[in-house]
């Protein structure tokens, strides 16, 4: 198939002004052509007709920086922001969502190192953050003192680059090398930097990472173990490294020794570091064979010895070292010896690092929690005296306290706010320190300290940004195709009469799991303007364990869409809402999912957002980080029932030519380099071309949050509110029936 343009690119963009400006609807009129003319033969029918065929793949789409792919990016940038941004709504919008992204009333979420709290702020004034710390007493006056250590928008300033902050990692005990993880535009792929935080200042000939998907852990202040991407021979298939690297201060990295060595076929190969109170650290080579698998190889003190493969399940998580014993979760069910107890998938366990360390023996393996059918083990931290553990119950949170003695685990509850999410956000093994975040759909963050005596103490708060009084929140059932019951969340106001428009919000892949949480953005933007949100908790995620999560991958995922399909039928049954007023969003996966739901049943909705998606599931394995996520979806190239499943559900590849589709708005960024932005654009392309209604955004900058900073990110969901109003709310406006 050929294309061409009506005019050359650059003689479109200088027609409108591309060349000048962000494309901000303002500057440059709209084209109403989009300056693209088309073959005959590559009509709309006929486009499609060659995708459905496999004739076609628009690959000149997946160029990420082609000058043919990005001019078709920024006409339709020009579309719609002509049509969104021009809608008065969307400025009032686009200011109340900066106000919320960019107050400085917002928590500031902190990290322990050596008894100091650090914290990495962005606001209107420091766009690319201040990285600082505050002492624990200043900390809990509720206005700390903080002492900037790195003022990263001057750093960007003097380097001329568009700094996103990756996160550190420093070398206790005292925490005064860091190395600093900067990406030029929000990828993946980042550079990484030694910075002294006595000096505050870069490592003059110190360690330096060029930009690479990768990652470091420190052995001692003059090494380092380095997985880098740097080399393509030494490169997976996904885009990540296969070998890790003990690499000496004032050494070239291209010398630096390999001291583990997986496979091109791999996900990918990481170093980390495991420490526990007393400062016995353990290193380790994460070897990840697939996504959900792998193998945890100790890497020896010399040169001499080889790396020895840890007897854990290849599916499961190390979680943290406390009181010598390793603790971990499974992914699967686990018979560690013959004869033996099996272990459920979900279950949190321990064993004696030392002694495996020692003999690379199996140890006994100890029992800390394991989870019934409707619970699962959330996040895990280990103080001095304690470790902490959120357990999941019907997706709402509890917090366990456990300790060890005489080679058992016993566990107690520790007082938190009921009916909620929680999270441990930090933990000292140093000290009894922690906090831990609790928030619900209209109850603000509220960020506690645990005391030694197990009490939760409120440490901040954050404002409540939207009105919430007269609003509820339910949750409730709907049984799926396959008979099992799917619960989902529904937040409204208890004074609705009849059917309001909904915003249907789920995720669905990964083991990621969706809970209850606050959203002043949400709660301001859809909520106070007379919306129902509903978040649903679908098979894919983690939120019943490991099983909820496995039972949908690969050729099974049609139940993870049949789950979502179940809870908007079952909105429109109860008359919460009805299907021209029913919209679907979601992101990553979650645009997959969303992109599935506008192929399989446009009937359902009244408009679709599909974020960052993957669209194109006959080439999602040969772009970007793709091949990582075969576990998941599947094996077009190796395995037949798979191919064609992936290819039943591939949403470009199933578009109807006369279809009666409902508005549906794209959005991807061009500097993801996790899902590429290929994936979009052949759908809005497609879309574009059949004369389907169709709205597409892509950022030239951010990454896979297509937001490198909060501007944009204000302006992104601002867009997104804007087109949910004027297709749920406007169009509908006195309507109860359904299309």
């Amino acid at each position: 198939m050929m294309r061409r343009w009506g005019m050359s690119l650059t003689a479109a963009a200088a027609m409108i002004g591309l060349a000048a400006c962000t494309p901000n609807g303002e500057d440059a009129p709209v084209n109403e052509t989009d300056g693209l003319v088309v073959e005959e033969d590559l009509s709309g029918a006929a486009l499609n007709a060659a995708i459905q065929a496999g004739e076609e793949h628009l690959e000149w789409l997946e160029e990420v920086e082609g000058e043919d792919a990005l001019g078709f990016a920024r006409l339709q940038n020009e579309r719609a922001l002509a049509q969104l941004q021009s809608d008065p709504r969307y400025q009032t919008l686009h200011d109340r969502a900066l106000e919320v992204l960019e107050s400085t009333d917002r928590i500031p979420y902190v990290g322990v190192r050596g008894g100091e709290l650090w914290n990495f702020w962005r606001d209107a004034q420091n766009r690319h953050g201040l990285w600082r710390k505050t002492t624990v007493e200043s900390y809990a006056s509720g206005t700390p003192q903080w002492d900037v250590v790195l003022d990263v928008d001057a750093l960007a300033a003097a380097e001329e680059k568009n700094w996103v902050w990756g996160g550190s990692s420093c070398l206790g005990p005292d925490y005064r090398l860091c190395m600093l993880t900067l990406s030029d535009g929000g990828s993946d792929a980042s550079v990484r930097r030694e910075f002294d935080v006595e000096a505050r200042a870069f490592v003059e000939d110190g360690f330096v990472i060029p930009q690479t998907k990768g990652s470091s852990a420190w052995i001692d202040e003059n090494t380092l173990l380095i997985a880098t991407a740097l080399d393509p021979d030494e490169t997976t298939t996904s885009g990540y490294p296969f070998a890790v690297k003990r690499w000496t201060r004032g050494t070239p990295i291209e010398e630096a020794e390999t001291v583990f060595s997986g496979q091109a076929s791999d996900v990918g190969v990481w170093p980390a570091r495991f420490e526990q109170a007393d400062g016995t650290a353990y290193f380790v080579a994460i070897q990840r064979e697939s996504f959900f698998e792998g193998v945890y190889w100790l890497l020896p003190d010399n040169a001499q010895s080889e790396p020895i493969a840890l007897p854990l399940p290849r599916k499961s998580t190390p979680q943290a070292l406390f009181d010598g014993q390793m603790i971990f979760t499974t992914e699967e069910d686990w018979a560690p010896v013959e004869g033996g107890p099996t272990y459920p998938a979900g279950a949190a366990l321990s064993l004696d690092m030392a002694a495996l360390a020692e003999t690379g023996e199996l140890p006994e393996v100890k029992t800390v929690f394991v989870p019934d059918s409707r619970q699962s083990v959330g996040s895990v931290a280990a103080t001095a005296n304690h470790l902490l553990m959120v357990i999941n119950d019907n997706v709402v949170s509890q917090l366990e306290a456990f300790t060890y003695h005489d080679g058992g685990w016993t566990s107690q509850p520790v007082e938190a706010p009921q009916n909620a999410s929680i999270s441990i956000i930090t933990a000292d093994d140093q000290s009894d320190l922690a906090y831990v975040n609790v928030s619900g759909f209209l109850t603000p963050e509220t960020l506690y300290r645990v005391t030694g005596e197990l009490t939760l103490e409120p440490a901040m708060s954050a404002p409540a940004w939207f009105d919430a009084e007269g609003m509820i929140v339910e949750q409730r059932q709907a049984r799926s195709a396959d008979g099992t019951m799917i619960p989902y969340f529904i937040v409204r106001s208890a004074g609705t009469d009849g059917p309001q428009p909904t915003l249907l919000y789920a995720y669905g892949g990964f083991q990621v799991s969706m809970n209850p949480s606050y959203s002043g953005v949400m709660g301001r933007s859809w909520l106070e303007n007379g919306g129902t949100y509903v978040l649903a908790n679908i098979r894919g995620g983690g939120e019943f364990g490991p099983a909820w999560h496995q039972a949908g991958l690969r050729t099974n995922r049609q139940r993870i869409f049949d789950d979502l399909i179940a809870v908007a039928e079952d909105l429109i049954r109860t008359g919460e809402t009805t299907a021209p007023q029913l919209g679907v969003m979601g992101g990553s996966n979650g645009g997959l999912l969303t992109g599935v739901m506008y192929v399989q049943r446009p009937d359902l909705w009244g408009a679709v957002i599909s974020q960052v998606p993957l669209l194109d599931m006959m080439r999602f394995h040969l772009l970007l980080a793709g091949a990582s996520w075969q576990d998941e979806y599947g094996f077009p190239d190796e395995n037949e029932d798979e191919r064609a499943f992936l290819r039943s559900i591939s949403p470009v590849h199933n578009v109807e030519t006369d279809g009666d589709y409902p508005p549906i708005f794209i959005l991807t960024s061009t500097k993801d380099d996790r899902v590429h932005p290929g994936h979009a654009r052949k759908l809005a392309f497609l879309l574009d071309a059949l004369g389907h209604e169709m709205l597409y955004y892509e950022n030239i900058e951010g990454g896979h949050s297509a937001a490198a900073n909060l501007a944009e990110a204000a302006k992104r969901v601002s867009l997104e509110y804007t087109f949910l109003m004027q297709t749920l709310m406007d169009r509908t406006a006195g309507e109860t029936q359904e299309r």
